[in-house]
């Protein structure tokens, strides 16, 4: 509300969707450890939504659109699949397509971000990999690739302070 970050809509709605999802499939499975991250992404991802229609950008560019098909292409998959393995590569994919416009955006727009919010978004996942109690792909991949995408995205934003250090 700062005006600090302005949020691409496109992703913040295709977050929304597989949060919501997500969390539904994990809260019906009666999971008691990633549906913690899940779950609180899911109200935070509906609140940065809300506000990336106010104070946010994108949302109706080619790219946009293509990149919306192909994360609903996969959620869909993700839920119509009787494969865990496969709904779960098809929601990462879908989450990972979903996070290309804000790559894009944040690669040419780093000040349109704020580095706190990934590096928090880490830190949980990094939490979430913790607990992890069985270290099969179907526990860990999740929380993994949560790591991984936020710490591409501190990177992204904090990359021309680090450019003019050198």
């Amino acid at each position: 509300m700062k005006g600090e970050a302005k949020p691409h809509r496109t992703t913040r709605f295709v977050i929304l969707v597989i949060t919501v999802v997500a969390t539904i499939s994990l809260f019906a499975q009666h999971d008691r450890v990633a549906i913690w991250l899940i779950g609180i992404a899911s109200v935070f991802s509906m609140v940065i939504f809300l506000l990336s229609l106010k104070y946010g950008m994108g949302g109706w560019a080619k790219k946009d659109i293509f990149c919306l098909l192909i994360a609903l292409g996969g959620i869909v998959l993700w839920q119509t699949t009787k494969d865990p393995a496969l709904a779960l590569y098809a929601s990462i994919a879908s989450d990972l397509t979903g996070m290309v416009p804000t790559l894009i955006k944040t690669f040419r727009l780093p000040h349109t971000e704020v580095w706190t919010v990934f590096f928090l978004d880490t830190l949980a996942a990094g939490l979430n990999l913790l607990a992890v109690n069985r270290w099969v792909v179907q526990e860990f991949s999740y929380p993994l690739y949560i790591v991984l995408i936020n710490l591409v995205m501190v990177f992204l934003v904090l990359r021309p302070k680090l450019l003019r250090k050198k």
